[in-house]
């Protein structure tokens, strides 16, 4: 008989994670956490998801009195400077045509908080991507048709923006789409949740 599976709840309302979650097979809630994200924080790109994606949580953590809560904020990142989702068309057209035969990164802070004993566990995903060269006119029809305006760095890889790039390293393209689930899996094994659940 294994570790009875805990309730977990997945701190976003986003249905790139939601959708990657699913993709384990195990139950889980969504909740939209109360904090918002201040991309603003004077800290470095690396410690900002992972500071973003631990508020997430420990603002759902007097809600849920007994569960695992997943958390996590990703940002693109070139030159020092942060992308964010572009929100509008022409935000994303003008981060893409910064990022068009140019290497940069995509920084991911995945948080797990167990609300009943504070126990934190947190790690930071890190990929490296390197975008073909684009001409205006090429950035601006990938945008109109794929919309990635919710998305950091302005491109969806599960989708048409697979064809923007010329390499991709990372230990987890899922890291990609913003949940990487074999992170995730290891992280709450550490909360002794058995994988697959054992009955």
């Amino acid at each position: 008989m294994g570790v009875p599976m805990r309730q977990i709840i997945l701190a976003s309302t986003s249905r790139y994670r939601r959708g990657l979650l699913e993709q384990l097979g195990i139950p889980f809630e969504v909740a939209a956490p109360p904090y918002k994200e201040e991309h603003d924080l004077n800290l470095p790109p690396t410690e900002l998801v992972v500071e973003l994606a631990r508020r997430k949580v420990q603002s759902l953590r007097d809600t849920y009195a007994n569960a695992l809560v997943i958390g996590s904020d990703q940002v693109g990142e070139v030159d020092g400077e942060i992308l964010t989702k572009p929100n509008t068309v022409e935000r994303a057209v003008r981060q893409l045509e910064k990022l068009a035969g140019r290497e940069h990164r995509l920084l991911t802070g995945l948080v797990v908080l167990d609300t009943a004993s504070g126990k934190l566990e947190y790690e930071l995903d890190v990929q490296v991507l390197r975008m073909r060269e684009l001409s205006s006119a090429q950035i601006r029809a990938y945008v109109l048709r794929d919309n990635p305006v919710d998305c950091a760095g302005s491109y969806r890889i599960e989708g048409p923006g697979i064809a923007l790039f010329e390499s991709m390293h990372g230990d987890d393209y899922t890291g990609i789409i913003g949940l990487p689930l074999t992170r995730v899996v290891s992280m709450l094994t550490r909360f002794e949740v058995t994988w697959p659940p054992v009955v």
